[in-house]
């Protein structure tokens, strides 16, 4: 093994007759090392993309939601409630509510998703640190309710937090609305002041405004019923365990999801594409790997005279083979070798300096995220490799029996 690798890399670095060899191998080389730096980056690009929304999400969704399996609201069991809280694992729990309502300020209007909170919620979620203006208060000391819209919705609503114009919110009746003629005392209406705006991004701050659970039955017209009750983990808890418990609690009759499940579409979304960027650039990789085919065809038929050396000096079949084989290889190492190198450095310049910019108002970075995971270091090295094995074993297996063996 050790003279066919020695053999071999005399070949691949020795000048031969004809430069025409030399050039495809180099050109073999470089494309093996754009297609494996190509992989590094867009895996990489996927990694940051998908850390990115994932830290969007993270701000509103709860580790676990559970939510009714029928029907918008359920009224929530004090008993179970008293179970959830002995949960190995859990935190705390938040109850929230949740409808569409007519939002006005001044003389504009605006429909946005009202969502009634309690104190906890902002220990189960990050949305209070994610302030635009003003801070994170549903009550002040004497009681009186605040509302905290997203910064779509307070844009498009002109709203500030200094502003003395309170927030109108609409909301139909569902008690004796049948029986009034007059159509507006069919729709209650609430007031009250904003303490601050949050921003995280488009779509939340377009649609969400946060308000006091009580002040949001009082609105809707529900007196003990509840949308989601959400749940914090501790530190070190284990999600599945914890989700397992909180399922034989509650049973059947609700839907209880963890993170994943709460976004299934977005993450089953990216893991597919992700996969067929893979499958796109691994195809541009065995395209550029018919270089290699084309090398060690040229040099085979350069070095016929080589085999009968070799053969009449005692080389066996399997000897000579395993020399055009490691070339081949070793064009696909080289390659892949310095598209890592490239790859790692391109990742780490857009991670330190950002030169890329992302030409959007509604994402939290203004350059492409970048997350380098070492599973990409050794599926794209490894994929390429394998690729560079089948297209040395190509030609090796089938142009060498003209001058291996004459009676095949």
């Amino acid at each position: 093994m050790k003279l066919s690798l020695y053999i071999a890399k005399r070949y691949l670095f020795a000048k031969k007759s004809r430069n025409a060899i030399n050039i495809i191998s180099a050109v073999s080389v470089a494309g093996v090392a754009v297609g494996t730096m190509a992989l590094i980056i867009i895996l990489s690009v996927f990694n940051g993309l998908e850390t990115m929304v994932s830290a969007i999400f993270n701000t509103f969704d709860p580790d676990i939601k559970i939510t009714a399996a029928e029907g918008k609201t359920f009224i929530p069991d004090t008993a179970r409630l008293k179970l959830l809280a002995k949960v190995e694992g859990l935190s705390c729990y938040s109850l929230t509510i949740e409808d569409n309502a007519l939002l006005k300020y001044g003389s504009r209007q605006y429909i946005a998703t009202i969502k009634g909170i309690d104190d906890n919620y902002a220990m189960v979620s990050n949305i209070d640190s994610s302030m635009w203006e003003g801070v994170f208060m549903l009550r002040n000391d004497k009681g009186r309710p605040y509302a905290i819209p997203g910064y779509g919705v307070a844009q498009y609503l002109g709203i500030r937090v200094n502003f003395i114009t309170p927030l109108e919110i609409i909301f139909p009746r569902k008690t004796g609305s049948g029986t009034n003629i007059n159509a507006e005392n069919s729709l209650n209406h609430k007031f009250i002041f904003p303490s601050g705006i949050f921003e995280v991004e488009k779509e939340y701050d377009s649609k969400y405004v946060y308000i006091p659970i009580d002040f949001a039955r009082e609105l809707t017209e529900t007196e003990k019923g509840v949308t989601t009750i959400e749940i914090k983990f501790r530190e070190h808890a284990d999600p599945q365990a914890v989700q397992k418990d909180i399922i034989k609690i509650f049973g059947k009759g609700f839907t209880v999801q963890n993170r994943y499940e709460q976004q299934a579409i977005f993450y089953k979304v990216m893991r597919s594409e992700r996969l067929a960027i893979f499958f796109i650039l691994t195809l541009i990789l065995i395209i550029a790997s018919f270089n290699i085919i084309g090398s060690l065809t040229m040099l085979i038929i350069e070095k016929e005279r080589d085999i009968e050396i070799l053969k009449s000096l005692g080389a066996d079949n399997n000897l000579i083979r395993k020399i055009f084989i490691f070339e081949g290889w070793l064009i696909s190492i080289i390659g892949a070798f310095s598209g890592i190198i490239l790859g790692f450095v391109v990742c780490w310049l857009q991670q330190t300096y950002g030169l890329v910019k992302l030409h959007s108002q509604s994402l939290i970075m203004d350059s492409y995220p970048i997350v380098m995971k070492i599973k990409d270091f050794i599926i794209v090295p490894g994929t390429v490799l394998l690729i560079g094995y089948w297209a040395a074993w190509y030609p090796v297996r089938f142009l060498t029996k003209k001058y291996l063996n004459k009676d095949v």
